[in-house]
């Protein structure tokens, strides 16, 4: 989250800025309340892009599988020649020259490095400093901008401007015990029947360990390839370091073939592995743990995007304003080559993220399907808001300045372009209480999700939770794993962590598993899951009917047959997915 607007010689500029001082500003965007210069243009052949998606994702589509290449997307991604030009003379009448900006792999987006002074004149808006009142962290932002109307067309959107965002992990809570050495785990005996009819050891429902998640989810006798091309990747933000030291021990504790294994680790934006113990982070720990503990020995892949709060700004400088997706999205997709899984577990509630980003972005994860990559995303640690079940106390209200009660659903789990993970525990398994889950307020449900989203929202009395939340939005999420007692190592001991931070690395550790013996198989990877899944692959999954996900003053949903907002369609049964997976 960090691009530092630097001064550079452009006074002269603000004198010389050409006709479209003349021309009437109209206001660009606007928010109610609670935002580098990086300028998204337009992509005028997208809904060709989102064509191909559907086509290559559908099982029953002649074309599946038949997956758009690099120069393909960009090709599809790019502006029309006349924005780049009319953006390029707007720049240049403020002395910004082409040497001054950069420009994506498909031109579609440039990040020019300004003083604050310029940003203002160019934008006709005042930034101001805002400090969460909650977390103390501060941000450089604006509640509106305005743009020579002839630019309207040309420029979908200027960030960071309105967005107030705060990108967060998903990890509800972390606790340590120090009755666990780091080389031992529980001694409990005996065994548990698993949801696949199979034993699981009983210490699996106080302790989550590799070998209990491949029991569970149905995956023990599974070998992956190390040579075969398939990788999985995860991300990490926020100055969350992956310590090795801490990677090797929970080798040695949970899956000794693994020990001596490493990872490629890719910075983005500088982001950083700082290797001290201290700089240990939770997340990126167990991140890297579980994800590349489960698919060994596919080739794993750590990125790392610099740019974090909290800071404390100058006014006169904007530092630390960089929103992370745009960066790690700006990477990848100038790549020729990805890993074909992509667990990410961070996010923040939707509403905080300006439309037009929150569209932008989903766009983008849209073309990463188009290539051929499931991306999934933790579904949030706040059932279906703040995880408070008390009118009195809960904070659930929406920032349109009229401050009403209404259920938050997350982004960028709200994507219909992505897979979102909600978290269970116990066995059997029941949907854990902060899973996230609910309906998105930016995207209307997509086609995909019609027959199972109708069939729950019938299963409601009349009148349930009216108002709160948007029936026909994107529901969240698609599907579950385990979210509580993952045993991790950090800095050195073991202790647990739980939240939707642990399913989404653990179901995307499977589908790489699928992916695995897809490729080995001949065939191609399955891209972007939720048609798929809706489609047939929720067979394979295991569907959890206890439980739900309060939050907002009130009790949230409840788990039931079939797709609910808290579980989505369950969590995975191995075999029968790869049955499944390997029928297409």
């Amino acid at each position: 989250m960090r691009l530092s607007l630097l001064a550079l010689p452009f006074a002269a500029a603000l004198v010389r800025a050409g006709h479209y001082q003349d021309i009437p500003h109209k206001v660009k965007e606007s928010i109610e309340g609670p935002p580098q210069l990086k300028i998204a243009l337009p992509q005028p052949h997208f809904p060709i892009l989102e064509k191909h998606l559907w086509e290559v994702s559908n099982p029953k589509h002649e074309r599946y599988g038949a997956y758009l290449s690099k120069e393909e997307t960009e090709a599809l991604m790019a502006p029309h020649p006349e924005t780049l030009d009319v953006v390029s003379e707007w720049l240049s009448s403020h002395g910004i020259e082409e040497e001054h900006l950069y420009r994506s792999s498909a031109q579609d987006w440039v990040t020019i490095r300004v003083p604050v002074v310029l940003a203002e004149e160019m934008l006709k808006t005042k930034y101001d400093i805002y400090t969460h009142s909650d977390s103390g962290e501060s941000i450089i932002r604006t509640t509106s901008y305005s743009l020579p109307e002839s630019l309207h067309k040309h420029i979908e959107l200027i960030q960071p401007t309105t967005m107030f965002t705060r990108l967060r992990p998903f990890r509800s809570t972390l606790h340590w015990s120090n009755t666990i050495p780091a080389g031992s785990l529980s001694s409990s005996t005996g065994t548990l029947t698993g949801p696949a009819g199979n034993p699981v050891d009983a210490s699996c429902n106080g302790t989550i360990t590799i070998t209990c998640l491949r029991q569970l989810y149905n995956a023990v006798g599974y070998n992956t390839s190390a040579t075969n091309g398939n990788k999985l990747a995860v991300t990490g933000y926020l100055e969350q370091y992956a310590n090795n030291q801490d990677l090797q021990q929970f080798f040695q504790l949970e899956n000794p073939a693994a020990y001596g294994s490493n990872y490629t680790f890719v910075s983005i934006n500088g982001g950083l592995n700082n290797q001290s113990y201290a700089a240990a982070g939770i997340e990126a720990n167990l991140d890297t743990q579980f994800a590349f503990g489960l698919t060994y020995p596919t080739p794993p892949t750590f990125y790392s995007t610099g740019g974090s709060p909290p800071y404390i700004p100058d006014a006169l400088t904007m530092t630390d304003t960089n929103e992370p997706y745009a960066n790690w999205l700006e990477y990848v997709l100038s790549q020729e080559y990805l890993p074909q899984t992509i667990s990410t577990s961070y996010g923040d509630d939707e509403q905080t993220v300006p439309y037009t980003y929150a569209t932008r972005v989903c766009a983008s994860f849209a073309v990463l399907g188009a290539r051929g990559i499931s991306i999934l995303f933790s579904s949030g640690d706040g059932g279906v808001g703040d995880g408070d079940a008390d009118p009195a106390t809960q904070r659930c209200f929406t920032n349109t300045g009229v401050n009403r009660t209404a259920f938050i659903p997350e982004f960028p789990a709200a994507c219909p372009f992505v897979t979102s993970v909600g978290g269970t525990n116990y066995i059997p398994e029941t949907a854990v209480f902060f899973s996230g889950g609910g309906f998105s307020n930016y995207f209307p449900r997509p086609d995909y999700q019609n027959v199972a989203v109708s069939k729950y929202l019938e299963t409601l009395a009349p009148g349930t939770y009216e108002g709160l939340y948007n029936p026909y939005g994107r529901g969240i999420p698609d599907v579950a794993a385990q979210a509580w007692n993952f045993l991790i190592v950090y800095q050195g001991q073991s202790g647990y962590v739980a939240g939707t931070s642990c399913s989404s690395p653990t179901f995307a550790s499977f589908v790489s598993m699928l992916n695995d013996a897809r490729i080995n198989a001949g065939k191609p990877s399955l891209g972007f899951l939720n048609p798929w899944l809706y489609e047939t692959g929720y067979a394979g999954l295991n569907d959890i009917t206890m439980g739900n996900n309060p939050g907002c003053g009130t009790e949230g949903f409840n788990a039931t047959i079939g797709w609910d907002p808290v579980t989505g369609y369950g969590t995975p049964n191995f075999e029968k997915l790869l049955a499944l997976a390997m029928a297409i």
